[in-house]
């Protein structure tokens, strides 16, 4: 398998992405004369690393305990953070200190709380970024990462990865027999793929500098400090994956490409001809699709090939997958439901393994494949799910396909995924995926409201809430309503936009009925609003219907103008709804029907609206004519739109026609 790694580098955040294609690795001259370089190649892994939250996992810090505590087996450590690091048993490492493991405790070992006091200060490396709730994961068995191994001050011996074959594992352990570790230990990586003894020689050479510098640190320090940092994403990630399968490493700022050139001429110089430097207009992510690719993680419905799809669920203990066939029949006149449903299961067994490592989910997984009957096709599904986790790199275990045709497995999680840097919990459902409902929300305003008026000597309250819970108690002919009223003996008024959350509920004023039904009521008989048609009159097709917020108000003759902004003049007005009648034409006409010998002037809208107020229209149409008429000064109501006077409707209805002619 060939692969790519591209890093983008902006002023406030690092991204890296892995890709990947079927086939051998080419020369970095074939590489560069390919016609299309984004050929074949998807996304595999996406890293984000933002400077306001950058990942502490490596870091080494010299830190306190806080607290040891006998029945977790653990301690808490204060190493600088706002929240302490978490000190498992299994985790302790102290010089010619026996130190307990698991469940020892209850034997003849020792306590955790024998080992570690209260006050004390420890060497800590952070293993697990903090999580969610959880803080985060300590060791004290420090490492320091280099490109070829992994160097252990207080470890014995040498380990070799076991994700290299068996055949490469033996050639690598004959590199470093006898390498002088100097009473250290070490752990050849699978980057080492390849390497020869020099390169492991000089490696060590340099993490013992390292590991030098780190004690003086700690001499040094006052704890809780930090000794050691881990290098930056695009260093880490080029670091622990950059090897031959790479046919390069593609970087868009000059600084970072430097710093790359620079660690790999130290590590590995025949890999520094790889590293090349992008300097297209266009933006790197865009060119090789990766944008699209980023954007996919926030989705939790995820395609598969031949129609099926998957339904990926985030739960505080663990992730659900859902397999579904979808639109997937089959194929051929003699395809089987069996054969279907197999079929569609392998796809998902790879795009399962696909989405884990693009998001980087962690924890315990669950995946609900569709039910199969044939235990043969069970196992061809197992076997397809576990092949593709060869090639990912984060540590993983898979459980047989239990009765209920669940299987479930585990991957490390150390960092957070790109969903989880990208997002935040959702403030109107917390993160829950649902919110109440406004009839929900309707019926518990009610409680509130019959206990806060209960004791007011008020008769009347003008209530702030959202149109659409108000809608709830006002609607259906207000028979809500009434029972509300009823049963408190005082009246209720209603006001509020779209703008409002919909769990907002205030009493904004109180008095006589008279006084609220003043402040409530938006318009007056005589009125004059500009207002949106926004929808037919339910009974009468000749009217529609206006809103205000919740305020409807139904105008006769309208019907051929929704959509349109018109000028209505209110008849009757009441506390949730008043009756209106159009003045002069709308401001967006629909279209005019001409008779093919009628002159301009006799052009008209519609009958209804001439038959609606033919004395308005004919007004309008002289006064349209006239320079010398002013507009009068508009006041807005209290609901929006605009509005006049009972006394000013004259003059204001003709000046305002002849702007708007």
């Amino acid at each position: 398998m060939k692969k790519q790694v591209l890093v983008s580098v902006d002023r406030g955040e690092t991204r890296v992405a892995l890709l990947e294609a079927d086939g051998t690795p080419a020369s970095i001259g074939a590489v560069r004369k390919r016609i299309d370089p984004t050929s074949g190649f998807r996304v595999a892994e996406l890293y984000l690393e933002r400077r306001t939250s950058r990942s502490i996992v490596g870091n080494i810090y010299k830190g306190k305990v806080d607290n040891v505590l006998d029945g977790l087996e653990a301690a808490f450590v204060d190493f600088g953070l706002d929240k302490n690091g978490f000190l498992h048993v299994d985790e302790i490492m102290l010089p010619g200190v026996e130190t307990p493991k698991r469940g020892a405790a209850h034997g003849s070992g020792r306590k955790i709380s024998e080992i570690l006091k209260p006050g004390q200060e420890i060497v800590v490396q952070v293993v697990k970024d903090p999580l969610k709730s959880k803080g985060a994961r300590l060791s004290m068995e420090v490492t320091i990462a280099g490109r070829y191994m992994v160097y252990v001050p207080a470890g014995e011996g040498v380990g070799v990865s076991r994700r290299l074959d068996d055949k490469e594992r033996s050639r690598v352990r004959a590199e470093v027999k006898g390498l002088d570790l100097s009473g250290s230990g070490a752990i050849i990586r699978t980057a080492a793929q390849g390497a020869v003894r020099e390169d492991f020689e000089r490696e060590l050479r340099y993490l013992e500098k390292l590991n030098e510098v780190l004690e003086r640190r700690v001499a040094d320090a006052t704890a809780p400090a930090m000794v050691f940092q881990e290098a930056d994403l695009s260093v880490r990630v080029v670091r622990d994956v950059f090897s031959a399968d790479f046919e390069r490493a593609i970087v868009d700022d000059p600084a970072q490409h430097q710093r790359l050139l620079s660690f790999f001429a130290r590590t590995a110089p025949e890999l520094v001809s790889r590293v090349e430097l992008y300097e297209d207009r266009e933006p790197l992510f865009d060119r090789y699709k990766v944008t699209q690719a980023i954007e996919s993680t926030l989705s939790d419905r995820v395609e598969l090939p031949s129609g099926g799809h998957l339904r990926i669920d985030y739960t505080e203990a663990l992730t659900v997958v859902d397999v579904n066939t979808g639109s997937y029949i089959g194929r051929g006149k003699n395809a089987r439901l069996e054969d279907t449903i197999t079929k569609n299961n392998l796809e998902a067994a790879e795009a399962v393994v696909d989405q884990l490592r693009l998001r980087d989910i962690g924890g315990i997984i669950v995946i609900d494949f569709v039910d199969m009957a044939r235990a043969r096709n069970r196992d061809a599904v197992l076997k397809t799910l576990r092949k593709a986790l060869d090639e990912d790199r984060t540590k993983t275990f898979v459980v047989e396909i239990s009765p209920l045709g669940l299987i479930e497995m585990t991957r490390q999680n150390v960092t957070e995924g790109v969903r989880e840097i990208m997002t935040r919990p959702c403030p109107t459902c917390d993160g829950q995926g649902v919110i109440r409902s406004e009839e929900t929300i309707a019926i518990e305003f009610q409680r509130v409201l019959r206990d806060q008026v209960s004791e007011s000597a008020d008769q009347a309250f003008l209530v702030q809430m959202h149109p659409r819970v108000s809608a709830q108690i006002t609607g259906s002919g207000g028979r809500v309503l009434g029972v509300l009223e009823e049963d408190t003996g005082k009246r209720f008024h209603f006001e509020g936009s779209e703008g409002l959350p919909l769990t907002h509920m205030a009493i904004t004023f109180s008095g006589s009925r008279e006084e609220v039904e003043e402040r409530a009521i938006p318009f007056r008989e005589g009125d004059e609003v500009l207002v949106d048609i926004v929808e037919p009159h339910m009974y009468d097709v000749d009217d529609a219907v206006a809103k205000i917020d919740a305020y409807i108000i139904s105008v006769k003759a309208a019907g051929p103008y929704v959509g349109s902004k018109c000028l209505v003049r209110i008849e009757k007005a009441g506390r949730t709804a008043a009756t209106a009648t159009m003045v002069g034409q709308p401001e967006v006409r629909p279209k005019l029907v001409r008779e093919p010998d009628a002159a301009p002037s006799t052009e008209v809208a519609s009958t209804a609206h001439s038959d609606s107020e033919p004395e308005s229209s004919s007004r309008e149409q002289s006064s349209a004519s006239e320079d010398d008429v002013e507009s009068a000064p508009r006041r807005r109501g209290r609901r929006g739109g605009r509005r006049r006077s009972r006394d000013s409707a004259t003059v204001a209805t003709d000046g305002d026609s002849a702007a708007d002619q």
